[in-house]
This record gives C-alpha cells, sequence and structure tokens, in this order.
C-alpha cells in the first residue's frame, strides 16, 4: 500500500518484474560510479517501457489540463531565471495516477537507494515531491540552481535535439547559501559538465550540492520532465527553509 492507502501494485509490480528480470549488477554499480563521481548517474534502464509510456501519456494530458505559466527570477540563486510552464505537487496529487505511483513505488525506490548508495527517502516537504515542467519558449529555462533536498529524479517525456537547447549542466561539489549564493564564482571555479538525454531517459542528480540548469531553449526546441524530490536520512534533522519554492509557486 501506498503511504496514501491506495494500491501501487500496477506500477510497482511492472517496475519490480523488469527490475528483476531486465537489470543487471554492473548497470548499478556504473550508475553508482557515475554518481559518486559526479552526483549524476544516467539511471533510465530502470523503467520499463510500458510504465514511460503511461508516464507520458498522463504527464501531457496534466500539462494541457493544469499548467500554468511561471516567468521570474529568484534572488536566492543569483536572480536566474525561472521560464516555463509547469503542474505543482497538488494538482499532480489530486489526479492521483502514474506519477504518484511511480513516486510511491518501493521497488523503484529500492533501485534508487542502490544506485545512490544510501536510502532514498520521502521528501519531507510536499510541495517539492514532484512537480511537472514544460519549455516551449525561445529562452525557456529552469536557470542555475541548488534544491532544498539530497536527491532528485527527472524523467525526461520530452526534450529536443542539443542545438536547440534544453541539456543539463551540472557543478559538482558545491554548496548553496542562501543570502549569498555566488552563482557566478562557482562557474568560474568549476568545470560545468553539460549532458545531452533523450525522450524515455530517467537521471539521479545530487542536488544539494549540485549547481544545475537547463540551458536556455532556442527557437523550435521543446522540453518536458517531470521531477521528483527526495531525501536522505541526514536531510531529516536539517532546519530547511523553502523559499524558491514559495516565490516559484506564488505567481
Amino acid at each position: 500500500m501506498s503511504l496514501h492507502g491506495k494500491s501501487t501494485a500496477t506500477i510497482d509490480a511492472q517496475v519490480g518484474r523488469h527490475l528483476e528480470n531486465g537489470v543487471d549488477s554492473e548497470q548499478y554499480w556504473l550508475s553508482r560510479k557515475s554518481f559518486y563521481e559526479t552526483g549524476f548517474a544516467l539511471i533510465s534502464y530502470l523503467l520499463p517501457d510500458e510504465v514511460k509510456r503511461r508516464v507520458d501519456a498522463e504527464i501531457n494530458d496534466l500539462i494541457a489540463q493544469q499548467s500554468i505559466r511561471r516567468d521570474l527570477t529568484l534572488p536566492q540563486t543569483s536572480n536566474s531565471p525561472r521560464r516555463m510552464r509547469n503542474v505543482t505537487a497538488e494538482d499532480i496529487r489530486a489526479h492521483d495516477g502514474v506519477v504518484r505511483e511511480m513516486y510511491e513505488s518501493p521497488a523503484l525506490r529500492g533501485a534508487l537507494s542502490a544506485v545512490a548508495g544510501e536510502a532514498v527517502l520521502d521528501c519531507p516537504y510536499q510541495p517539492e515531491e514532484y512537480v511537472i515542467t514544460h519549455l516551449e519558449r525561445p529562452g525557456d529555462t529552469h536557470g542555475w540552481h541548488w534544491d532544498d533536498y539530497s536527491f532528485g529524479v527527472i524523467y525526461v517525456v520530452d526534450v529536443p535535439p542539443t542545438h536547440l537547447g534544453g541539456f543539463v549542466q551540472t557543478v559538482p561539489n558545491t554548496s548553496w547559501d542562501k543570502e549569498d549564493p555566488q552563482v557566478f564564482q562557482h562557474l568560474i571555479g568549476n568545470p560545468i559538465h553539460s549532458y545531452a538525454l533523450r525522450p524515455g531517459d530517467m537521471y539521479l542528480l545530487r542536488t544539494d550540492t549540485t549547481l544545475h540548469r537547463v540551458h536556455p531553449l532556442e527557437p523550435g526546441g521543446r522540453r518536458t520532465i517531470v521531477n521528483m524530490a527526495f531525501a536522505a536520512e541526514r536531510d531529516l534533522n536539517k532546519q530547511i527553509s523553502h523559499e524558491t519554492m514559495e516565490d516559484l509557486f506564488s505567481v
């Protein structure tokens, strides 16, 4: 049963069968090595194609029915921009569909923990559990930022070819001071990693110590994802404020 009393057997069973029959220890090892070294691990192999198709359909429906346009800058991340449409956790939770089931799947959670090398736990701040983001206009971006909790799992519904932007960039092993973020100094003082993605990809990101962004779209580009936030045990004892999430969803 899920935390909310609804069975996750359908998605969880599909994921569980897939992990048991189609994923080997070498894939986990390579992902864990990448995550340890860079804070980024491509884990597309954790989801079977039938689950991906269901997630794609639900996310596209929610964007069409529930998404809201956001255009703002956030001082807690050196005034980096957020230009996008998104669907909030509240609306995803009310829909009570595949995204929520995927988030709560014990089989997927176990696989994520195997890659992370530690327990991957529910995000204790419900508005950050999951959010759907859709970039559709030239210049749309999820600008440079960190997240409040240790882990982000991002499933990619749609992404343009790299010459149209929309790829992920990261600066690992950095820290977030909300009073003095110094994003530009981090960019100057550290190497920037860039990752090209394809529809159906999924990646695990160490979001609290990895400065990251989506490169702005060029004309003709589109990017659609769902971001799922998870906590580590150490997060549960921190005093964490949520200014960026509150600012983002207050407009």
